[in-house]
């Protein structure tokens, strides 16, 4: 009986957190209007905005990006980093889905 209760638990709770990701269709369309001019199409930077920003824009679809948290992503998104200003056009569950979508893009 108790392999039975926490069989449900573990899978009530992976549910839940099913439900909390973004979503990835939802995500490329956000990306498209909000991201896509300086990451580029496919993740890989637009090499115009860092060269007029004098920045080295990373590869999205890179280890060095997949590895961190969603939530590290999500910090990004909305409060920027470096150069990048926070997209105060991407909020709510939009930051899951860019982020979803992100992850769509991992080499």
């Amino acid at each position: 009986m108790r392999k039975f209760v926490v069989g449900i638990a573990v899978l009530t709770f992976g549910s839940a957190v099913a439900l909390a990701a973004g979503n990835a269709t939802e995500g490329k369309a956000v990306y498209d209007r909000s991201c896509k001019n300086c990451h580029g199409a496919t993740g890989e930077a637009n090499p115009a905005i860092a060269k007029m920003m004098k920045v080295e824009i990373a590869n999205l679809g890179s280890p060095e990006v997949q590895k961190m948290s969603d939530a590290d992503l999500a910090k990004i998104i909305t409060t920027g980093k470096g150069k990048m200003q926070p997209i105060r056009s991407v909020t709510g569950k939009s930051v899951d889905d860019v982020v979803a979508y992100i992850r769509t893009l991992k080499k």
